[in-house]
């Protein structure tokens, strides 16, 4: 690790909790790679604190911050500026220093769609299935639509949030392109091949042998699928997507990419595919 002096700059990650995040890995061994003199830091904000830790951030010269949760919708309020993208999707996980304060960006989803190309999976032209429209969900369904997803379908316990998404998404891209069904309505899905993205907690750890289908007929219809949780490593989702014979990937890949690119806009850098790379493969040691 380099040595810490005066002309180092900070980072660090605004949530709560954030004792198990692995953002610090990411971030550090970054900045060692690339001979970036910044460290990264967790820090804990409590409820109710936001506005005083993005203030304290700016005044203190904090260079940037990822958000996780509870606060990628509350942080909006408190930017200078937002990107177009994040500004759509509601979300922000990454906040760039700039004149007057903080511009907010979301690179989960970016962070996603650099996974699944660097997995050769695409989503031009394809027919997705959203599994949730919490807030994951719906920057999966805002990300897809915007890289020309042909037609989504977005799943949900509850029909009217889905409704209410698709509705926003649908106006924001100028195009109907996003459908709703009940979850337990799965079976109404078109007789088609699907890319598959579950966007829910269910199947975390440790409720490792949940999955939000289980119906083999569902899986079926499922030509790729992604879980975006990566603790455990293979998801119940993951082991029946597997059991049709076609690929199915977790979302360590998307924490990967999303930090790098965070990391990229901070610092104004590329990170190269082999630095990536060896990331992912210490990052996979952990989970």
């Amino acid at each position: 690790m380099r040595e810490i002096n005066g002309l180092t700059r900070t980072c660090g990650l605004i949530g709560n909790p954030v004792e198990h995040t692995l953002s610090p890995m990411i971030h550090n061994y970054l900045a060692q790679q690339t001979d970036v003199n910044m460290v990264y830091v967790p820090f804990l904000v409590e409820q109710g604190r936001l506005e005083d830790a993005i203030k304290g951030a700016y005044g203190l010269h904090i260079l940037g911050c990822n958000v996780t949760v509870p606060y990628k919708n509350d942080v909006i309020p408190y930017l200078a500026q937002i990107d177009e993208l994040a500004a759509k999707m509601g979300s922000v996980n990454t906040l760039v220093r700039v004149d007057g304060g903080y511009k907010g960006y979301n690179t989960d989803m970016t962070g996603l769609y650099r996974a699944m190309s660097s997995d050769g999976v695409s989503i031009q032209g394809e027919q997705v299935i959203v599994l949730g429209a919490g807030g994951v969900g719906r920057a999966v369904a805002f990300m897809c639509a915007a890289k020309g997803a042909a037609h989504v379908w977005l799943l949900n316990r509850t029909v009217e949030k889905a409704a209410e998404v698709a509705k926003e998404v649908n106006l924001a891209e100028g195009r109907s392109c996003v459908e709703t069904l009940a979850m337990s309505d799965y079976d109404k899905l078109p007789d088609e091949k699907y890319l598959v993205i579950q966007s829910t907690s269910v199947g975390l750890y440790p409720h490792v042998e949940d999955a939000v289908i289980t119906d083999p007929a569902f899986y079926h219809k499922v030509k790729a699928g992604y879980d975006l949780i990566y603790r455990p490593w293979e998801t119940r989702f993951m082991q029946l997507v597997k059991e049709q014979g076609v690929p199915a990937y977790n979302g360590l890949k998307m924490l990967l990419y999303q930090g790098i690119e965070a990391f990229e806009l901070w610092n104004q850098c590329k990170i190269e595919d082999e630095s990536a790379y060896k990331l992912y493969e210490m990052l996979r040691t952990t989970v």
